[in-house]
């Protein structure tokens, strides 16, 4: 039997889990819903993010929280650059052709890390890393608490600037129906390179906040990539808003899943729920949901 207390004290750590989830699944969300393309180089961008935390840190004592601000202009323009110069030659080709150019991509930031930094696992330790605080009776790491509250603000940040800006007005558009997005003055392509500077950014952002929680190395992104196309399944592949809904989905599967099972097998949660979401809800929560009310 389980506690009261156990029960609460693991929804409130999937609680904190989900904000980190949503805000390295956003990446990947946008670049699909707006490009339909599917970024495998995502996993490659989020663990250079936490290499160059680590370089903030080490050579400029800065912060892990603000290396992943800093992270966010520096991968917004190397996204840009990524799809101007390649993935834009590919966006209309087969599906195989830009899967196997961001894979390739990857590698090449897979191994471009393993040759500066080796193979070794490297952490952040800071002055609170070891801490935690008291909230409603239980004590709560500081570290997924400053997460959690900084993708929070983050993507309130997104949703603001979804709805009531013109880029973000005009992303919505293109991920809804491109055509139509052209046929009213939009430019497509100058939205796709934003777009995918942006998902970029988000895998930057997520890989310096992961090093408040995890140790990392070249082969560091692989698992967290997989947890994004979960989250992004679950929420409706198009559905930007859908992605917060997966990330709770996600993380509180594998948060109660450990009570029941080793830790050890917890990322076995998100292969699972992958493949029950492609084949029962294809469509995401939502579609599921529309479909019971009809």
């Amino acid at each position: 039997m389980f506690s009261a207390e156990n029960l609460i004290s693991v929804g409130i750590a999937a609680l904190l889990t989900a904000g980190l989830y949503a805000i390295m699944s956003y990446g990947l969300a946008i670049i699909y819903g707006v490009m339909k393309v599917i970024n495998l180089s995502n996993a490659g961008f989020l663990m250079l993010g936490a290499f160059l935390a680590l370089v903030y840190f080490q050579r400029w004592h800065l912060d892990p929280v603000l290396g992943a601000f800093v992270n966010l202009p520096i991968f917004f323009a190397a996204g840009w650059i990524v799809h101007r110069l390649l993935v834009r030659r590919v966006v209309t080709a087969l599906p195989i052709a830009s899967l196997l150019l961001l894979f390739g991509l990857w590698l090449v930031l897979q191994n471009l890390a393993l040759a500066v930094w080796g193979g070794e696992d490297q952490s952040i330790i800071t002055a609170y890393t070891y801490k935690a605080l008291p909230v409603l009776g239980f004590r709560i790491p500081v570290t997924r608490l400053i997460v959690f509250g900084v993708a929070l603000v983050v993507l309130s940040i997104l949703h603001f600037a979804l709805g009531h800006t013109y880029l973000g007005k005009a992303l919505r558009a293109t991920v809804q129906d491109p055509v139509a997005g052209l046929l009213v003055g939009i430019d497509t392509e100058q939205i796709n390179a934003m777009a995918f500077g942006l998902g970029t950014a988000f895998a930057g952002f997520a890989g310096g906040l992961l090093t408040l929680l995890f140790s990392f190395n070249p082969d560091f992104g692989g698992t967290f990539q997989l947890k994004s196309f979960t989250i992004i399944v679950l929420g409706g592949l198009e559905n930007l808003a859908g992605v917060t809904v997966g990330a709770a989905i996600l993380a509180f599967a594998e948060s109660y899943a450990v009570l029941f099972m080793r830790a050890s097998l917890q990322n076995v949660i998100a292969y699972a729920l992958l493949v029950v979401a492609l084949i029962v809800m294809p469509g995401g929560v939502a579609q599921l949901l529309s479909r019971r009310r009809t």
